[in-house]
């Protein structure tokens, strides 16, 4: 059986809370009137963190989707290791040390605890920072509503991690069931693939895409995967932008990334499949509609709750 995990400052989230308030309401609408400046507080964090480093910003919308897909949308993933659980999520290989973004989240609980303490729930604020994340580096241009009222977990396991998340060398049938497990459909994982048109990436979790097999059609492009041959090859783990054209701004620049074959992971380049080609084409030729397809999927995201 699962222990739970005692909550450790400053990243603790709060358990399940008691909505008894003697309304009924849903408890995102009771936060809206019981908080109401929780969102600006969010946003406000989140846009000092992007001014300074908009790549913290990338690192808020995979620390959503991290979040969301192990054990869903529950802040399971800010919990430290304690005596009883050395190994909570955060710590897992697809986390450690790449996952970034606690301090923005920190910064914002510490401020609402003030205005309104208890209230607003951690996985809330992560939530509400991707959404606000995602509105700073597409300059604006994909901007909505993300609903309220989710509750905080207390269990975090390293474990699952490896379990739940996509993995970068992934072919499209492992995406598709894995994000089917979450209640996300084909169009939902090529869709939110798109948030890879901003961040960064560690040379080993592309390594097995260098140097470029010519006689494989999705191979990396020559050129590109000759550049990145190199930067990885002076030791360590370097890391490399994984939008060559626009590595600042979430758009619709990743798709044709993708058709020019200019993606740095098996799982981006798997997006070539049959089953997902179309929906690429779309994306990558059609202003205006991965921007409006990504907004949904966000909140259907957001929704996951296993």
């Amino acid at each position: 059986m699962p222990s739970e995990l005692r909550l450790s400052q400053p990243n603790a989230a709060h358990p399940k809370p008691d909505t008894s308030y003697g309304t009924g309401a849903h408890p995102g609408l009771l936060q809206l009137f019981l908080c109401p400046n929780a969102e600006a507080i969010v946003k406000e964090a989140v846009r000092n963190a992007t001014d300074n480093n908009r790549g913290i910003g990338a690192g808020l919308i995979r620390l959503f989707f991290h979040d969301c897909f192990v054990r869903g949308c529950d802040a399971s993933v800010l919990l430290d290791a304690t005596t009883a659980n050395p190994e909570p999520e955060k710590l897992g290989i697809p986390n450690f040390p790449s996952l970034r973004g606690f301090e923005v989240i920190d910064a914002a609980k510490a401020k609402l605890e003030k205005e309104c303490g208890g209230i607003v729930s951690c996985a809330d604020i992560v939530a509400f920072a991707g959404r606000d994340a995602t509105f700073f580096l597409s300059n604006g241009v994909v901007d909505f509503k993300m609903p309220a009222g989710r509750y905080d977990g207390r269990v975090s396991f390293a474990n699952e991690t490896l379990r739940d998340l996509p993995p970068p060398f992934a072919n499209v049938t492992v995406l598709e069931a894995m994000f089917k497990a979450k209640g996300l459909d084909l169009d939902d994982m090529v869709t939110l693939s798109g948030a890879h048109t901003v961040g960064i990436s560690h040379c080993s979790s592309f390594a097995d895409r260098l140097p470029a097999d010519p006689s494989d059609p999705t191979s990396m492009e020559p050129a590109l995967a000759s550049s990145l041959q190199q930067r990885c090859s002076r030791g360590g783990d370097p890391v490399v932008v994984q939008d060559v054209v626009t590595p600042r701004d979430l758009d619709r620049q990743y798709y044709q990334n993708v058709l020019d074959r200019k993606v740095l992971f098996k799982s981006d380049a798997a997006l070539l499949s049959p089953q997902t080609l179309k929906a690429v084409e779309h994306n990558a030729k059609n202003p205006g509609k991965w921007e409006r397809k990504f907004k949904d999927a966000m909140v259907k995201m957001g929704a996951t709750s296993r």
